[in-house]
């Protein structure tokens, strides 16, 4: 008896690890089990014994995957809206900004923004002053290449 109950907390207590592992690090990778575990280790400490006959597997199977599917819903209120967004230089290419800190064809000084990100830039002709509107023509290696829109 006592050394089911101490399997019972113990796994009340790796399921409350699993969802703090969770909150830690988000990913909704240990959620789900998390909560399974927490409510299967409550539902045996209230003596209910998943495995002793087949309602019992129905109760421990439908705590589970209410458990799990409150957990879901749970997870999409708290996590963004939407993906963050990802940028290559090439996707930048015909995309308008302005110009940041002052844009010249010989060095990579030159800051640009577009799409409210920072990102360093070089001009194809001639010096570009801060507020200038520009567009990206290509990209060279961790930097963009600029010209005024006229």
């Amino acid at each position: 008896m006592v050394l089911e109950t101490n399997l019972y907390f113990a796994l009340i207590v790796i399921g409350a690890l699993l969802l703090l592992i969770e909150a830690i690090n988000p990913g909704f990778f240990f959620a789900v089990p998390g909560t399974t575990m927490i409510v299967l280790g409550v539902m045996f400490l209230m003596g209910i014994d998943v495995f002793s006959s087949a309602w019992g597997i129905l109760i421990g199977v439908a705590a589970a995957l209410i458990a799990a599917s409150l957990s879901v819903l749970l997870y999409r209120r708290l996590s963004p809206d939407q993906l963050p967004t990802t940028m290559s230089r090439d996707s930048l290419v015909g995309k308008e900004g302005k110009v940041l800190v002052e844009v010249k064809s010989d060095d990579l000084s030159g800051k640009v923004s577009i799409s409210g990100v920072e990102l360093s830039a070089r001009s194809t002709k001639r010096i570009l002053s801060p507020g200038t509107t520009i567009r990206v023509i290509s990209s060279e290696g961790v930097h963009v290449i600029v010209e005024e829109v006229r």
